[in-house]
């Protein structure tokens, strides 16, 4: 990665679509950007042409913005975007699993994808056809447990196939930030305040970490009800680590023992 670590640190929203997308929609993607990075989330996207650049155009207008690349992070990609690269550098992040100097091509663009919606509570799509790789990033997105959220369009337009059909199969319709923050929560902590609590976390996690599986899963079982309630509230009562909280969600999911709800929320199935 280059630029800045806390990018990382903070919530994430994905926003991607179109290289050739419609001014329309590019307009709409910088101000929903926009809105997203000044409630406080970090938004994601490839740094491509078309949607990607309007995302992070809008993000750093009220915030932060990382860029995903399908190169080594020291190569530009498309070179007009050299001015926006910089520009990201100075507040957010530009990462890739590339080593430096690899450029880009055509089979990096679906792995990078997966990074982009690994990141993030959620992928927003504003413009795609039913082959573009931003449905390729929805449907990692799904396959992560993260929320799908899409942008209509008019039937007319191939650029509005992709969002239209992610809609009738079940994800988010997307008129205003405000869509994406009732389902994704709003975040409750800004950069600075993580930079003083990384620290602390770290020294959590080196303490906690040890506790026996089966002891864990009690607490987390006894912390749980029917009503959803956030893995990051869940993290704090049973002093654990996110990522071996994580790790026991998704075998207890598999196990029917809990559920997944939107904006990173679980529950407990069955009786308590």
């Amino acid at each position: 990665m280059k630029g800045q670590v806390e990018a990382l640190n903070q919530p994430c929203i994905a926003v991607v679509g179109a290289r050739n997308a419609s001014l329309n929609g590019k307009k709409f993607a910088k101000k929903l950007s926009a809105d997203l990075a000044d409630a406080g989330y970090v938004v994601v996207s490839g740094l491509a042409r078309g949607i990607d650049g309007a995302a992070h155009e809008g993000a750093l207008s009220h915030g932060i913005t990382t860029a995903v690349l399908a190169s080594g992070v020291d190569i530009v990609y498309p070179p007009e975007h050299r001015a926006l690269y910089q520009k990201i550098l100075k507040s957010g992040a530009v990462v890739s699993e590339l080593i430096p100097t690899t450029e880009p091509q055509a089979g990096h663009f679906p792995r990078r994808n997966r990074i982009i919606s690994g990141l993030c509570r959620g992928v927003i799509v504003v413009e795609a056809t039913l082959k573009s790789g931003s449905l390729i990033t929805a449907r990692l997105a799904l396959d992560q447990g993260r929320d799908v959220f899409a942008v209509p369009g008019s039937p007319l337009d191939p650029r509005s196939e992709g969002p239209n059909s992610l809609i009738r199969d079940g994800a988010v319709l997307v008129r205003s930030a405000e869509d994406v923050l009732e389902v994704a929560g709003r975040p409750d902590k800004k950069v600075s305040e993580l930079k003083s609590s990384d620290s602390s976390e770290s020294q959590e996690s080196e303490i906690y970490d040890d506790i026996d599986p089966e002891t864990l899963k009690g607490r987390v079982l006894q912390a749980l009800g029917p009503t959803p309630v956030a893995v990051d509230e869940l993290v704090r009562q049973c002093q654990v680590s996110a990522p071996s909280l994580t790790t026991l969600l998704l075998e207890m999911e598999l196990e029917g023992a809990v559920e997944r709800y939107p904006g990173y929320r679980v529950a407990r199935i069955g009786k308590v």
